[in-house]
């Protein structure tokens, strides 16, 4: 087995009568990635994530962490796991020191390495100075940080993170996402979102949910390149009509704008920049706009998922 993969999800569907919440899902997760789970509210990520957690069966499909079927052997695979809820499960009324104790116990970490335990996850999650304040009374970033301490306390290969920085200030998201970076470092991350900075600012790699389907899964870079996009604006001195352009190699359609300016749609492997160029300069045309138009990661997701949106909106998501 390659030690570095630590979570296969394989063929994995769950059904709610006769409505696919997640529909024939498969994806890998290795050692050191920080990986964003994308799609639109509705579309089966926290179903997922809680089939992964080992909170939800799956109808179909088995999921393996570190090589240990999570149904067949729940207690040995989850012990490798932590697990950031959308609602992070924090009692008010305990006080940080006490709710890490707790947790530490709970994840079965031996009494003569909880003092360490907690120490360390206080240092990561940047909790050193507020061990003795009632969580009731912290700050709804710093009690999303306790939410993730409790997660990695027993230093988990795999964290799972559901929403992590819906509800926080600017300064808030922030900070929580430099922590889910500096976590990266020394665990496997997947983090469930459906806003598009959050995966751009955290995560190696992006798949994207629609209505229960995975419909992209790409690195960051390569996400950034379909970004690019195919497309210039033009603008010439002298009058140019779409017919004069478009035999150019790799012209697919032009848009004549209200300003004159034409839009170029074209090949993405076949830029006619040059080509434009030379026939301006040939023509005496005036060329004095050349534009590449560059999509957002937003205009990426909406036509990946707008043409195929789920019919009803899943209850969990």
């Amino acid at each position: 087995m390659d030690n570095n993969l630590l979570i296969q999800v394989e063929n994995l569907s769950r059904y709610y009568g006769h409505r696919a919440a997640v529909d024939d899902i498969s994806f890998e997760l290795h050692r050191g990635e920080v990986l964003g789970f994308l799609g639109p509210n509705g579309a089966g990520k926290s179903t997922t994530m809680q089939i992964i957690s080992g909170n939800l069966a799956p109808s179909e499909g088995r999921v393996l962490i570190n090589g240990i079927d999570l149904l067949e052997q729940p207690r040995q695979a989850k012990a490798g796991l932590g697990f950031l809820p959308e609602q992070p499960p924090l009692y008010r009324e305990l006080t940080v020191d006490e709710y890490l104790r707790y947790s530490a116990r709970l994840n079965r970490i031996s009494r003569s390495r909880i003092s360490q335990a907690m120490q360390s996850a206080k240092e990561h999650c940047g909790l050193t100075e507020v061990g003795t304040r009632l969580i009731g009374n912290l700050s709804k970033g710093y009690q999303q940080r306790v939410g993730i301490a409790q997660a990695i306390i027993h230093s988990p290969d795999v964290v799972i993170m559901d929403e992590p920085t819906v509800g926080l200030d600017p300064i808030q998201i922030r900070e929580i996402r430099h922590l889910i970076r500096s976590l990266g470092k020394q665990h496997s991350v997947i983090l469930s979102t459906h806003i598009l900075p959050e995966v751009q600012a955290t995560c190696d790699r992006v798949q994207i949910i629609n209505k229960g389907q995975l419909v992209l899964s790409d690195t960051i870079a390569g996400l950034e390149r379909r970004m690019q996009g195919s497309s210039l604006i033009v603008a010439f001195q002298q009058r140019v009509e779409p017919a004069d352009v478009a035999d150019l190699p790799g012209v697919e359609e032009i848009e004549l704008m209200p300003d004159k300016r034409l839009r170029i749609h074209h090949l993405a492997e076949q830029n006619p920049a040059d080509a434009l160029v030379a026939l301006s300069v040939s023509r005496g045309l005036g060329l004095y706009e050349l534009i590449p138009e560059r999509m957002s990661l937003e205009d990426v997701f909406v036509d990946i998922t707008c043409a195929d949106q789920p019919e009803q909106e899943e209850a969990t998501s």
